[in-house]
């Protein structure tokens, strides 16, 4: 091979690699930059709602006049104001419990999936991301129909004669946690399945043969051997969880917002841009502790394999 089509290739290849960054530059970077500029910035009342805009064309002068116009008062708002921090308590519990929800029916599903017959498993890895070719929007809707006072589950309860009157499911917390396990389950049972589906079947042979029951080969071989589908499965559910915005809004009460619910309000009905921006890049911050966290345990299970 000639060294010009060597450098073609390894140009390539390049190439390649940097397209992820590049990706992230322009659709990330870029656009969380923005918004950080923004939430340094003064609400006023005008178009666009905040001030100061930085002027390129001013030179000196108007990097000057954007410097003296950054200001705090955004982040000391949300650090006096107590709903903003029960806007993120609220998040962060709401998606703990979601998630450990997940987990709890993600795995079995995921690990009767790895064990069936190769020629299913297909069909059933079909029939988890069956619910992706419908609109999110329109199954988040359907699930008011069911919720409803008149709807299907209460109609299901009264046929069983399981409750004696019809409850409330809308407008509360239990809605919630249905819309959100039911849309997020595809997210923890694939990545589950990935990492079950790869586990040497020899490993659970060699636990037997060495005196393990069923019960034991799982927790001692198969459950830490999951444990990186499990983190992933987890955090794939967990970062969007926090920022939820449709399901707490069509199916959960208004004593009750999440931030996604307050970032919108802030935005659009009061028109707080500055306020909004710094909740926004506060929620980033936060979301980063379990993405650092996970990246390390990523790391240490490298080296622990070399």
């Amino acid at each position: 091979m000639s060294k010009n089509s060597e450098s073609h290739r390894a140009r390539g290849q390049r190439l390649v690699l940097w397209l992820p960054y590049l990706w992230l530059l322009a659709f990330f970077l870029l656009p969380f930059l923005i918004v950080l500029k923004i939430s340094f910035a003064q609400t006023v009342i005008a178009m666009p709602p905040y001030r100061p805009v930085l002027d390129l064309a001013a030179g000196w002068q108007g990097l000057v006049a954007f410097a003296h116009g950054l200001t705090l008062d955004g982040y000391r708002l949300i650090a006096s104001d107590p709903l903003y921090l029960a806007s993120y308590l609220k998040s962060l519990q709401l998606a703990s419990l979601s998630t450990l929800i997940l987990l709890a029916l993600g795995y079995p599903i995921a690990y009767g999936i790895a064990r069936s017959p190769r020629a299913l498993q297909p069909l059933l890895v079909m029939a988890v991301v069956l619910p992706f070719w419908t609109s999110f929007l329109i199954r988040v809707y359907a699930w008011i129909n069911i919720l409803q006072r008149d709807g299907l589950l209460n109609d299901v309860l009264m046929a069983l004669h399981i409750v004696d009157k019809r409850p409330e499911w809308l407008a509360s917390d239990t809605a919630v946690y249905i819309g959100i396990v039911y849309s997020y389950l595809p997210f923890m049972v694939l990545p589950l399945y990935a990492t079950l589906e790869k586990l040497d079947a020899s490993l659970l042979e060699a636990a037997a043969d060495l005196g393990c029951t069923r019960a034991q080969a799982f927790w001692r071989v198969t459950l830490p051997l999951s444990l990186p589908g499990i983190a992933a499965g987890c955090l794939l559910c967990f970062i969007p969880i926090v920022g939820e915005f449709v399901i707490p809004d069509l199916l959960g009460g208004s004593h009750s917002l999440m931030i996604g619910q307050t970032l919108w309000l802030e935005f659009f009905s009061n028109r707080d841009w500055p306020v909004a921006s710094a909740l926004a890049v506060t929620l980033l911050g936060l979301l980063m502790v379990p993405i650092v966290f996970y990246e390390r345990l990523q790391r240490r299970q490298l080296e622990g394999l070399r």
